[in-house]
Formats: structure tokens, C-alpha cells, sequence
């Protein structure tokens, strides 16, 4: 079964920067929704972006709008979240997930990564 990896999580400062990649070995991007999701202790998981790689349709939530940035490499089949201007409430697990549907929602997603923790701390 095929399953995502997600790497580049770690300890940033407030106005610090991350970048989190995605692989999935032998996965193909293309046709697939590509979603970054994150979950905060104590707070259920949310979507936070997600491009259709169709279209390259990209979709933000507005707390990240304009800092955060999704991305795919094709050649080596990986995603990309470009972190910017970072805020402790940005700490949490970050997942990345593909799935057939354009959406935000979760259930619409069913190949997952593991996760990586980015905690935002001074």
C-alpha cells in the first residue's frame, strides 16, 4: 500500500521559516489532489492547503494565506509546504495527504503520511 512520507519538521523561531516535503516512493502526482493538513494538541486535525494537480488549483485556509506556500517538484515526485513568517500557533503535526477531490475536507483524503511535528518557539 502506498504511503506518503513527510519530512523537513523541526523547531523554528516566530518569523522563522520551514520547509515540509512529501514523497510518496512510486507514487505519481499527477491527477491526484495533493493536501497538507495539521493537527495542534488538544485540536482536532485541519486542512490547510491543497492544489489539484490537474489544474494546479490551490486553495488556502485564510490563517495561512500568504505565508504558507504548496508546491510539487514532478521529477522527483515530491510536495512541497513552504512555511513563512511563522507564528507559535502554527505548532503541530503536519500531514500530507492525496486523494481524488479537490476539497479541504479530510475524508476526501486516503493516502496519509505519518507526520512531522514543527514547533514554533522563541
Amino acid at each position: 500500500q502506498v504511503q506518503l512520507v513527510e519530512s523537513g519538521g523541526g523547531l523554528a523561531q516566530p518569523g522563522g521559516s520551514l520547509r515540509l516535503a512529501c514523497t510518496g516512493p512510486g507514487f505519481s502526482w499527477g491527477n491526484h489532489v495533493i493536501g497538507w493538513f495539521r493537527q495542534a494538541p488538544g485540536m482536532e486535525r485541519e486542512g490547510i492547503t491543497f492544489m489539484n494537480t490537474q489544474d494546479d488549483d490551490i486553495y488556502y485556509i485564510a490563517s495561512v494565506k500568504g505565508r504558507f506556500t504548496i508546491s510539487t517538484n514532478d521529477v522527483m515526485n515530491t510536495a512541497y509546504l513552504k512555511m513563512t513568517d511563522l507564528k507559535p500557533e502554527d505548532t503541530a503535526t503536519y500531514y500530507c495527504a492525496t486523494g481524488p477531490v479537490p476539497t479541504i475536507l479530510e475524508n476526501y483524503y486516503a493516502t496519509w503520511g505519518q507526520g512531522t511535528q514543527v514547533t514554533v518557539s522563541s
